[in-house]
This record gives structure tokens, sequence and C-alpha cells, in this order.
């Protein structure tokens, strides 16, 4: 039975081994939570979640860099959890500001980001309009924009994974009723949907479907959330989209670290692998036992490559299983 009373925005400050904050960058404010030293000295890693989550998804990582001594922050992205939800600011260009204030009012020059899905996308639109303040990203199911809208258009598997939930993200109002109804059930199945069978069984995944449940049905959380596929979708046949992907193109050189989970039936290999020439110096790494959340499946795994990139290590292997 659906609750007549919609979360409170604080609902998502759940207790831990963390801070949470509000950081105002970019004309609003971001709900943060934020673990490690103290040290301003200690490295920054921000941590980006993706479509229709929130940050705890980022809850393993946060303690585990804080633990090896990075200042972890995991943010609710513009719109989602305990952030701002303004009416407008969804498309790439704001999305990458937004993240280019937080790193510097939190007092950084620069920072490594991270980020899962959406939050993948808008860590490659950082590096690419903020370069300055990117010094590596890492991305969990989120290759490339450009490598994206070409083999959504060219590879019919991929198009068939991902096309019919895009284009559902585009009618109004509908898609925030799925997402909402019944307790938030539309983000609980997209969550178990996507994961790998023997996760989505576990009492994590359960509780982790409950708490995104929740987190949605935040008043104008599920209308901000797909307006980032809205802008995604429209934006293609508009001046700013057209720019945007053109401006995207150019190669993003710093370490990439591109994790895709082994058993993701949503973002495919080949997918993946494509435009290699767009960031040269990429590691594309398969994360076994995994699903489309490979950073809450296998987060011992997950948690060792990004460790492995902010440390600088290169075993020379572009392509390889962790």
């Amino acid at each position: 039975m659906a609750s007549n009373f919609p979360p409170d925005p604080s609902s998502v400050r759940y207790d831990g081994a963390w801070t949470h904050r509000d950081v105002h960058a970019n004309g609003i404010r971001l709900h943060v939570a934020s673990a490690g030293p103290g040290d301003p000295e200690a490295p920054l890693v921000v941590l980006l979640h993706g479509f229709a989550d929130f940050w705890w998804t980022w809850r393993h990582q946060l303690t585990a860099l804080a633990a090896l001594g990075y200042h972890a922050v995991a943010v609710d992205l513009r719109g989602y959890g305990d952030s701002d939800k303004p009416p407008r600011g969804y498309d790439g260009w704001t999305l990458a500001g937004d993240i280019a204030g937080l790193i510097r009012a939190l007092g950084y020059s620069s920072a490594t980001l991270v980020g899962h899905a959406d939050g993948g996308l808008v860590c490659w639109a950082t590096a690419v309009l903020h370069p300055r303040l990117v010094r590596a990203i890492a991305v969990v199911s989120s290759p490339h924009p450009a490598a994206l809208k070409s083999a959504v258009w060219r590879d019919h598997a991929q198009r068939r994974a991902f096309l019919p939930g895009f284009l559902n993200a585009q009618l109004p109002r509908y898609p925030e009723y799925r997402l909402t109804r019944d307790n938030g059930r539309g983000a609980a199945d997209l969550l178990t949907g996507r994961s790998s069978p023997a996760w989505a069984d576990t009492a994590e995944c359960a509780e982790t479907a409950r708490r995104m449940s929740s987190a949605i049905r935040i008043p104008g959380a599920a209308h901000c959330a797909l307006e980032y596929q809205r802008w995604a979708f429209r934006s293609q046949w508009r001046a700013d989209g057209r720019r945007f992907i053109a401006v995207m193109r150019k190669p993003v050189d710093i370490p990439v670290l591109s994790l895709r989970g082994e058993l993701d039936r949503y973002i495919l290999p080949n997918t993946v692998h494509r435009g290699s020439h767009l960031s040269p110096r990429r590691q594309v790494v398969t994360v076994r036992d995994a699903g489309h959340f490979a950073h809450q499946e296998n987060p011992d795994a997950v948690t060792a490559e990004i460790a492995k990139l902010l440390g600088g290590h290169d075993d020379r292997r572009p392509d390889r299983y962790a």
C-alpha cells in the first residue's frame, strides 16, 4: 500500500562513517557525504551516482577510499536526494559546472572523479569542459557519450538494450509515475533487473532497493532524474546538443578507468570498447560476478581498481578482468 506522505529530502542522510554536508556550488546547494582525513592535503575523490539513485550507492567505496587516506565525497547530483531541485540545469554543460564548482568549493584545485551510468557521463563532461580540475576519471557502466551514441545508432544489440527505456523517459508524467508508484517500485525494479541474479537475491540488494525506492519518492526527484535523459534526447536536434557532442569528441588525455560488470545486459562489451581514440590513456576492466551496478555487486574488486588508478599503477594491459 502506497504511503500518503512522500519522504523528506533529509531522509537520505543515513548515519555511518561519514559526515553529511551542504556545499554551495554553481548557484545551487549540493548534499554530500564525505569521509577521510581532515588534512587538506589528502587527495580528493568525488563519487557520482547514476539514474534514479543517490549518494548511498557509493557507501563501500566511500569508506574504503577514506581508509586509504583519500578525502572521498559522494554527491547527490542536482535534482536528487537532499540536493537542490531547480527547474533547469540538467544539460551536460551545467552538470559539469556543478562538479567543477563543487571541487573549488571544497577547497581543491583538482580531483579524481568516479561515476556510475549518468554520473559517469558527468565525469566525461567535466573532464572535457574543465580539464584543469580533473586528474583522472573512473567510470562504471558508462561509455564515452560519443561512443554510446554511435553504438545505439549502429549496434542492433545495444540499441535493443538501451533505447526502449531511454525513449520511454521522453513521455510526459507517465515515467515519473512508473518510478514512484507502489512506494518507488520502479527504482527497485531497475536495480534488481540490471544486477546479476546472484546479487539481486541478497539481503543487501533488498535493503539497497528499499533505500532507492524511498529516495526517488522525494518530491521532485523522479522528475529531475528523467530530465537528464530528456535533455540527452531532445538536445540532439538543437544547437546546444550538437555543440555539446562536438566538444565531447575532443580526446580526454588523462588516465581513464572504464569498468563494466561481465553480466551487464544494459551496457554491452562492444559499446564500452568503442571510441579508444577519445580516451587514449583508457584501461577497460571487466568486473567478475557483477551486472550493471558493479560497484555495489563486487565492491572490493571495483575499489581495488580505483585504488590502482589513484596510485598511478599501470600494468600495461589495456583490457583485463578483476
